[in-house]
């Protein structure tokens, strides 16, 4: 079997996963995990040749830009204290305890090897933790949390660990080169960013065609990650800053076509880069152990202490971190404030791809052309806190969950859903009458457009109305859904017959195309 077959392999389970991970109520990025694991274990499949330095910029920027276009500027304004807490305080604190940790555990490997891998494991993944939270149904406010966390985390520790890689190979580092390129990072990363999303914008402003301004968006993250590790920033960082600028931009109400067809984009990207990324993960323990041989059950023990330090850290920052972020904001932010929800996020805090990426991408040797030290350890005791963070907290997390009684906020978000449509509702009816004054529309035209949106209304939001509103409203709604099946029937129609004249001799096919997107965006209003 070769290298191209595997990929074909892997991303065909990607697909099939994600019902399955309904189904089962397993995270998807735990199943593929489980299914790399499978996959290398099998004597016929070969084991995965990709150069390490590819992994980050193949993998990274797109799965980081598709969590980061969800959310807003505003949005981590507001949450500001909680990233800093969790995505950087954290992460230097978890770096500084494993470090020492390693050390003493290993007192030959330099303070630099073990810094770098006190970086490689404190990271929590972003995707896995989006995946999980929308699996076991958390609270809105601690998915949030985990995004916030996970979009910043590995600007962090990507830095300080190329720091600590470097003072290895070079044998030189002083702490304020090291200050000084940490900020210099930041700064490069948030130019590069708002740099590519202004030209992004104003290129899109010439692409008329959506798939042609979704081409372009693809390319963005990648080219955000490249010049700003090219300049010696942050890419990460660059990504993040880019895709909020691109988010927060996005402001034509009418670009319907390219809101369809971007999000079904990233969803599929999302998707199937998330299957490779974790299925990769599983793939590469063959690798790891046949460079660790016969040594890696000596390696057992050290790497049990370090998985309890990353863990238990985690739980002993964010009980008093909670508290404290609680007391300084007087509940401004969405924070978790009890120690329930602490708990259920202490739980979440699993890794990923960027603690596997980072562990393969140690050099080989310094240079001076001595091996580099400890290199085996660092990357087998990363590989099982990997292992352990995404198998065992991603499957016994629903049963945390469970177990302390921590349901999903579903009814107040569900409300929430209804007091925006309730908004949006009523600035349709006051635009209605802007025209009905303007024009002087008939009036049998705007009272059978009023009356449809006082039924949505009155259908989403009825206890605003009248039990005799809401009674005549659900009345009226009824013939609507009745006429719209009929349209529905109708358009069902009309494609059948579309499709049949496409597969006539002589018909042009992309002529066919043009209209049967046309009916199918009718079908998709509602």
């Amino acid at each position: 079997m070769g290298q191209l077959t595997l990929l074909f392999l892997v991303l065909l389970a990607s697909v099939v996963t994600m019902p399955l991970a309904r189904r089962t109520r397993i995270p998807q990025p735990v199943l593929m995990t489980m299914v790399g694991l499978v996959f290398a274990v099998v004597p016929q499949i070969p084991n995965v040749q990709i150069n390490p330095e590819f992994i980050l910029p193949l993998v990274l920027p797109p799965l980081i830009f598709a969590v980061a276009r969800r959310s807003s500027v505003r949005y981590f304004k507001a949450n500001i204290r909680s990233i800093l807490l969790l995505a950087v305080a954290l992460v230097v604190v978890t770096t500084t305890a494993v470090a020492g940790v390693f050390s003493w555990l290993v007192p030959a490997a330099p303070l630099a090897a073990a810094v770098a891998l006190g970086a490689l494991v404190s990271p929590p993944d972003p995707v896995a933790a989006v995946a999980v939270a929308g699996e076991v149904g958390l609270p809105r406010r601690l998915t949030a949390v985990l995004e916030s966390e996970g979009l910043f985390n590995d600007v962090t520790a990507i830095v300080i660990y190329s720091l600590a890689v470097e003072a290895v190979v070079d044998g030189d580092l002083s702490v304020g080169r090291a200050v000084e390129r940490f900020l210099l990072s930041a700064v490069v990363a948030v130019a590069v960013g708002v740099g590519l999303g202004w030209l992004n914008a104003k290129i899109a402003g010439f692409l008329e065609d959506p798939t042609q301004q979704v081409a372009l968006n693809l390319l963005v993250p990648f080219a955000a990650y490249t010049l700003a590790e090219e300049a010696h920033g942050s890419g990460v960082l660059a990504v993040v800053v880019c895709a909020l600028y691109l988010a927060d931009r996005a402001s034509d109400a009418d670009e319907v076509s390219y809101r369809l067809v971007g999000n079904a984009f990233w969803e599929i990207v999302e998707t199937l880069i998330t299957g490779v990324a974790f299925g990769l993960i599983g793939l590469e323990l063959s690798t790891v152990l046949q460079d660790v041989k016969d040594t890696w059950h000596t390696m057992i023990g050290d790497t049990a202490i370090v998985i309890g330090v990353v863990v238990l850290l985690r739980l002993l920052w964010l009980l008093p971190a909670a508290w404290i972020s609680k007391r300084v904001t007087h509940g401004e932010e969405d924070t978790p404030i009890s120690w329930r929800e602490t708990v259920v996020l202490w739980w979440s805090g699993m890794r990923g791809v960027a603690t596997v990426a980072l562990a393969l991408g140690i050099p080989l040797a310094m240079r001076d052309g001595l091996a580099f030290p400890a290199r085996s350890e660092i990357v087998f005791i990363a590989f099982s806190v990997v292992l352990f963070t995404l198998v065992v907290q991603g499957l016994t997390l629903p049963y945390v969950v469970k177990l302390l009684g921590l349901d999903s906020d579903h009814d107040a978000h569900e409300q929430a859903v209804r007091e925006l449509w309730w908004r949006a509702a009523k600035a349709g009816l006051h635009r209605l009458a802007e025209l009905e004054e303007e024009d002087q529309l008939p009036a049998e035209l705007t009272e059978r457009l009023r009356e449809r949106q006082h039924d949505r209304l009155a259908r989403l939001c009825p206890e605003k109305y009248e039990e005799e509103e809401a009674l005549e409203a659900k009345r009226r709604g009824k013939q609507w859904r009745q006429a719209f099946a009929v349209e529905q029937e109708m358009i069902a129609a009309s494609r059948r017959e579309v499709l049949a004249a496409r597969g006539e001799a002589g018909a042009d096919p992309e002529v066919a195309d043009r209209v049967l997107r046309a009916l199918d965006l009718q079908s998709a209003r509602k």
